[in-house]
């Protein structure tokens, strides 16, 4: 039977086996198979120390027989056997119920795969998978000196996807008649790669960590290109959609927002604004992500070019992710135009525009009116959140769609706004939480790229100090003595907690947090609940706080509840205000200089520098205090002191790299075989990716493009058709 990389698994393969992959590993091809590839190797007499796996996970390791005990079982019928496995630094015990295997002798090799349990404070499998290996002729893998360990699940075991791998790997003649290089000859030629079949090779049956270490290299070749490919592509595609120029007005209402400004523009903003107005006055829409410090004036720069639209006749919509920062941005620009920005109102200015609000929260009343503003032209900024994206939201003329924290939102919700233009609008996403270079080459390379890392002047900068509440108590009574002076010299204070509180269940789960990496709790095996706005705000009322201005602000509250929460906050009418993470964006209140993150551990690096670029907006230095119980010396705890040591936010977003799963990185379920990433590394392989965005741009630079290279024509043509590309529009 002819065989190829896209023959279904099911044509060679048992249909149990077949059946297992598809539905538990979502392999389904010859092609599937052979790129999944080994998560580790195995040697015998390693020392992979059994110390290290935790209860609850599932794991293989390669173990030798030590004793083998079988005894009655004393409260039912039937027999228990008890077999002690090592590895020459730790041990664990397989437990067998009325089952006993008579190759289970002292001084057998095996593997054993099963989920790890404990009886009695010690770690054992019951009933484990297992592959003895005895060394026989037909034991090809034990007569080599790695053993390939593969991600598996309960029904698919590694040594069974092995064995599965071993078949193929021998069809059809080897893998010289199975397997069509896609990778153009003079890219491997000057990168020193090996051909697809040979590190297919290596990979799966290496003789040396060498060969798997060149295997690796190629098969992380094949992905970073597919992967830059497709990204060039969606760039060469934008480029050539038809747009509508919106060039600068002379004495129109970009002017007159630069004469309002009561400041002046940074350095940076002024390039990155030249950079946004000549892209604007261009036919072809621009797709320009903004990235910047907390801080350092984004929002400036995207109402200058807005206003730049508006002057060209166009709307511009900005979408933001929460209802309390469409607010504010709307009062924001409001007070910045003035009549400019009441046109048609009694005290207008006839040559401005209308800054429309809409959100889900509006009347019936007040959300006709703004649908009417949006649809005839006369609200020239429109500002608002997912409501803008709803069926009933007609733009006359949407010139310039903004997106304000790009990563609350996903690539269909940019695109169901960008729909809504008569031609394609311009666009252009921000950021505050800076992208580390491969995250940008990567997730968001589909999109030009312009950075703010100059603040602007009179900021009094913010210092940062972790706060350890169990190793030093006496600290957290100095953090609310602390609060309490900045309170007493006329400053205000936000406390921010994972939680809102007073209710149980899914509808009191922390509010739009990152989290702290998975798994790290060093090794506390039981934490408290996260503690809660409603509980530390009365606390703080009944106790270090007493006598202040309290108020809270969290997801539950109304719209205008919210309202009246920020407002009051504001207005300095609010001394301290207990909230959720419903301020870690956009949030302005420049008299803020105090902030206390409680349970620091539970947010992740990005969200804390997030949190604490709401404090020092104004001439006042301030202070942020990051409340743990993390041990000091712990991983948690070394993380935290590193978001105090500095606040350069792109330093704190490579911090952040290294502690995330490079899934999280790339958002749900986007690693792996949908992305088409399985060796390639955000952090570990920056020069490949870039290099090899740098080969895909001279590819399709070529007269032909991809037509002389089918294999990987057909590579690119399955990341893009089976919908496996969204992730790179996701942050």
């Amino acid at each position: 039977m002819a065989v190829s990389m896209r023959t279904p698994l099911t044509r060679v393969l048992g249909p149990k086996t077949a059946t297992g992959m598809s539905e538990g590993l979502g392999l389904e091809t010859v092609g599937d198979l052979l790129r999944h590839y080994p998560r580790r190797y195995a040697t015998r007499g390693e020392q992979t120390d059994l110390a290290d796996v935790e209860v609850g996970d599932r794991v293989t390791v390669l173990a030798q027989v030590r004793s083998v005990t079988t005894r009655p079982m004393r409260n039912r019928r039937g027999s228990l056997t008890e077999v002690v496995v090592g590895d020459g630094s730790g041990r664990m015990k397989l437990v067998f119920f009325n089952h006993r295997h008579a190759q289970l002798k002292p001084n057998a090799w095996g593997m054993f795969a099963g989920t790890v349990g404990e009886w009695r404070g010690e770690k054992q499998f019951a009933h484990p998978d297992m592959h003895l290996l005895d060394g026989a002729d037909d034991d090809a893998d034990w007569a080599r000196a790695l053993i390939p360990i593969y991600p598996a699940t309960k029904d698919v075991s590694s040594w069974v996807i092995q064995k599965s791998v071993t078949l193929l790997l021998g069809a059809s003649g080897g893998l010289g008649e199975l397997v069509v290089d896609p990778l153009p000859e003079d890219i491997r030629s000057r990168h020193g790669l090996l051909s697809l079949p040979a590190a297919l090779l290596d990979i799966h049956r290496p003789t040396t960590m060498d060969d798997v270490e060149r295997a690796a290299a190629r098969l992380k070749w094949d992905e970073a290109l597919v992967l830059q490919l497709t990204l060039a592509a969606r760039r060469r595609a934008a480029a050539l959609e038809p747009g509508i120029a919106r060039p600068r007005r002379a004495g129109g209402l970009l002017d007159a927002v630069d004469a309002a400004l009561p400041f002046d523009l940074t350095e940076g903003q002024r390039e990155v604004g030249e950079e946004l107005a000549a892209e604007l006055d261009r036919d072809q829409p621009m797709h320009r992500l903004l990235q910047g410090e907390v801080g350092s004036g984004k929002t400036v720069v995207a109402l200058r070019a807005m206003a730049q639209v508006v002057d060209a006749g166009g709307q511009a919509a900005l979408l933001a992710p929460t209802e309390v920062l469409a607010g504010q941005h709307a009062r924001g620009i409001r007070a910045l135009l003035g009549p400019l920005g009441r046109a048609g109102e009694l005290d207008g200015d006839a040559d401005g525009t209308r800054v429309t609000l809409l959100t889900g929260s509006l009347k019936a009343a007040a959300k006709r009116q703004a649908l009417a503003e949006v649809a005839d032209g006369s609200a020239g900024i429109v500002i608002g959140t997912h409501a803008l994206l709803q069926q009933g939201v007609e733009f006359a003329d949407l010139g310039l769609v903004v997106v304000d924290e790009q990563h609350r939102f996903g690539v269909e919700q940019r695109d169901a706004l960008r729909a809504k233009g008569n031609r394609p609008p311009h666009v252009l996403v921000m950021t505050a939480t800076p992208i580390p270079r491969t995250v940008a080459m990567t997730v968001y390379g589909d999109l030009e790229i312009s950075t703010l890392r100059q603040l602007p002047s009179g900021r009094g900068g913010v210092s940062s100090s972790v706060v350890p509440a169990t190793e030093k108590p006496g600290w957290v009574d100095r953090a609310w003595a602390r609060l309490r002076e900045e309170v007493a010299a006329g400053r205000q204070a936000y406390v921010v907690c994972p939680r809102i509180g007073d209710v149980t269940g899914p509808d009191d789960e922390p509010e739009d947090a990152d989290g702290a990496p998975a798994g790290d709790d060093d090794g506390r095996s039981e934490r408290r609940p996260p503690l809660a706005v409603l509980d530390v705000a009365e606390l703080l009322r009944s106790g270090p706080l007493a006598g202040l201005r309290l108020d809270v602000l969290h997801g539950r509250l109304t719209p205008e509840e919210k309202d009246a929460a920020m407002g009051a906050f504001a207005a300095g009418e609010t001394q301290v205000l207990v909230a959720t993470t419903v301020v870690e964006v956009g949030v302005d209140v420049p008299n803020a200089t105090v902030m206390v993150v409680m349970d620091a551990d539970r947010f992740g690096v990005s969200q804390l520098h997030q949190l604490r670029g709401r404090v020092a907006r104004g001439k006042h230095p301030g202070l942020c205090l990051l409340v743990t119980e993390a041990p000091t010396a712990s991983p948690t705890g070394q993380r935290l002191a590193a978001v105090a040591a500095t606040s350069d936010g792109f330093e704190l977003a490579r911090l952040d790299l290294e502690t995330r799963r490079e899934g999280d990185v790339l958002g749900a379920a986007q690693s792996g075989r949908r992305s088409g990433i399985r060796l390639l590394s955000l952090l570990e392989d920056e020069e490949l990716i870039a290099t090899a965005r740098t080969e895909a741009t001279a590819l399709l630079a070529t007269e032909r493009g991809l037509a002389d290279h089918p294999g990987l024509a057909a590579e690119v043509a399955a990341l893009a058709t089976d919908e496996r590309a969204d992730y790179l529009e996701k942050a």
